[in-house]
């Protein structure tokens, strides 16, 4: 509570909940409009980028506040209340595109798969605006210029708007000559850090299923499964799919066989079951069970777990083939997984959500990390 000049006393109140880079954004147009604004939980040594804080103003300077607000599109979304948190979860799938040839694959796989499941489509594009790199915490100095900004973020919201205008004409005309199936689909532009912006929609709208395209095992010196989609990956509470432009096919009935990762956790079953019957019914590929062991001496144990799994599989899902393996966790770990994916011929590679130690894995600068996605398998992330 503060005393304003008057002798009232004037309540602290929320204006907004936001990330503490846009939380340092939004401060900064207040305090240049002549609101006071207050960054609260927040630990100021070592702010985390992605960390939820909470914009506190005078209660008196509210309207002027919300005023100010409104002027500014990329915090209109993020202001809404919650009460999507709660809808009902519909049949969504998410795709999230950035205008290249592989966001065209994942749109390709995302309608197919959105007809097969009877799902609408969602087509988002997430831009990120030169305010953002000014703001980042680790600035010494945020220039906020009004004019200069206003103007260049307006040129660059009319050229995305553009680029998602000509993406949705080329989807209408794969969709008017059936190279794509007539699925309803809306587009969603937003403003902000990518893998933000996708997740935060994801939850609110408890979407089924979010389909990124990633590049191929051609772009040698690019990290392949990108940050933006294994930042996804790692936060989402969604069922994720990985597609590598160079993936042969459009379907999920055309996946034969999928690897699955697992340490044998409880909620892999879980995993399993949500891919086989509610996530993805229609889905009933050939299962090989992959567990990597860092040791020689818990081998039997791990196959007589790895048999457990397979013997719950093959009982509730009749007809299934399943089979298993152990891949050793040592230096030649990228070639013995490589020769199994291609032996077995795998079509993807799966493993649940809260997998933390096997998708770090992957998705850390490591052997396997590089050559799992250099194979051109895409991956299947399960929510559990």
């Amino acid at each position: 509570m503060q005393m304003k000049e008057d002798g009232k006393n004037d309540n602290l109140v929320t204006l907004a909940i936001l990330t503490y880079t846009k939380a340092q954004i939004l401060q900064t147009v207040l305090q240049s409009e002549g609101v006071e604004a207050t960054i609260m939980n927040v630990n100021q040594i070592t702010p985390t980028v992605n960390a939820a804080v909470r914009v506190k103003i005078n209660e008196s300077d509210l309207p002027k506040a919300l005023k100010i607000t409104e002027k500014a599109a990329w915090l209109t979304e993020d202001m809404l209340d919650e009460k999507a948190e709660h809808e009902k979860k519909r049949n969504t799938i998410l795709l999230p595109v950035d205008f290249s040839e592989y966001s065209m694959k994942a749109c390709e796989f995302g309608f197919n798969i959105a007809k097969s499941m009877n799902a609408e489509v969602v087509l988002m594009h997430v831009y990120f605006t030169p305010i953002y790199a000014a703001s980042l915490p680790n600035g010494d100095i945020f220039n906020y210029q009004k004019q200069g900004f206003d103007r260049e973020a307006h040129i660059i919201h009319r050229q995305v708007q553009e680029k998602l205008e000509h993406l949705s004409n080329q989807i209408d005309a794969k969709i008017a000559s059936g190279d794509f199936p007539n699925i309803k689909y809306v587009k969603k532009l937003r403003e902000g850090i990518p893998e933000e912006e996708i997740v935060r929609y994801a939850r609110r709208h408890k979407v089924t299923l979010i389909i990124m395209g990633t590049r191929g095992s051609n772009q040698k010196k690019i990290d392949l499964i990108g940050s933006v989609t294994a930042e996804v990956i790692d936060r989402s509470r969604a069922t994720v799919f990985a597609i590598p432009e160079n993936t042969p096919y459009k379907t999920f009935d055309k996946v034969k066989r999928i690897a699955f990762l697992t340490d044998f956790d409880p909620r892999d079953l879980i995993a399993l079951d949500n891919l086989l019957q509610n996530d993805f019914p229609i889905f009933k590929p050939a299962i090989s069970l992959v567990h990597i062991s860092d040791s020689d001496e818990h081998d039997k144990w791990d196959e007589i777990e790895l048999g457990g799994i397979k013997e719950y599989l093959t009982k509730n899902y009749e007809g299934l083939d399943v089979d298993y393996e152990i891949i050793k966790d040592d230096d030649n770990f990228s070639n013995t997984l490589s020769e199994f994916i291609t032996k077995h011929q795998i079509d993807v590679i799966t493993l649940s959500s809260y997998r933390r130690n096997i998708f770090a894995r992957l998705f850390n600068p490591s052997i396997a990390r590089k050559m799992v996605f250099h194979s051109d398998t895409p991956l299947l992330v399960i929510s559990v």
